[in-house]
């Protein structure tokens, strides 16, 4: 482990951000491992190559979904990893017929390897820690059905609301500040690093 492992992994995170939003489709692949990628989050679960796929399929169709990212940390073993870093999830969309943003505050939980001399990403699985709703114009107003909002979690539950009513399926039980969810996870983590 060393200092340019902690950098080159940071940069590897920031990249995913910057050019998943950017549209930058070419790039974007190549923060992944090229055979074992994995995506997870609440509107999809599976390879990075049909994640790629959709996400362009989305960009080119006017979805919009964009990611911030703040503090960040990385435990090295060998040549595998965890990272977490703080981000934000923010979804602009109309709920019958009123523009919305939805920012999601969390974590991307990372599991990296290093393959063929440079870190690149097998396993990402966002934490979702809260979220909040906003019209975009002050002036409007919004009633949110009750029912379907408390299908999701707390960590999650505008984001599911606001992509439920776009067509997406979104996926109940994820990782959140804390559950048992989060603490598998975590575990998975551990084992991860131990398996080296």
């Amino acid at each position: 482990m060393t200092h340019d492992d902690h950098h080159e992994i940071r940069r590897l995170v920031e990249n995913w951000a910057l050019w998943r939003d950017a549209g930058d489709w070419g790039r974007f692949a190549t923060v992944w491992h090229p055979r074992d990628g994995w995506m997870s989050a609440t509107w999809f679960q599976g390879s990075a190559t049909d994640f790629i796929k959709a996400s362009r399929e989305g960009f080119e169709n006017g979805v919009c979904i964009l990611h911030f990212l703040g503090g960040h940390t990385a435990d090295i073993v060998g040549d595998r990893a965890i990272a977490q870093t703080k981000m934000t999830i923010n979804q602009r969309a109309s709920i019958d017929g009123v523009e919305v943003d939805v920012v999601c505050t969390g974590r991307f939980y990372d599991f990296l390897s290093r393959h063929e001399g440079r870190w690149t990403l097998v396993r990402r699985q966002p934490i979702y820690e809260k979220d909040r709703l906003d019209v975009v114009d002050p002036a409007a107003s919004l009633a949110l059905d009750p029912e379907l909002l408390d299908r999701f979690p707390t960590g999650y539950r505008h984001l599911g609301y606001l992509q439920s009513k776009a067509g997406f399926t979104v996926k109940d039980g994820l990782p959140g500040l804390t559950g048992t969810a989060v603490e598998q996870l975590y575990g998975e983590g551990k084992q991860w690093l131990a398996e080296v």
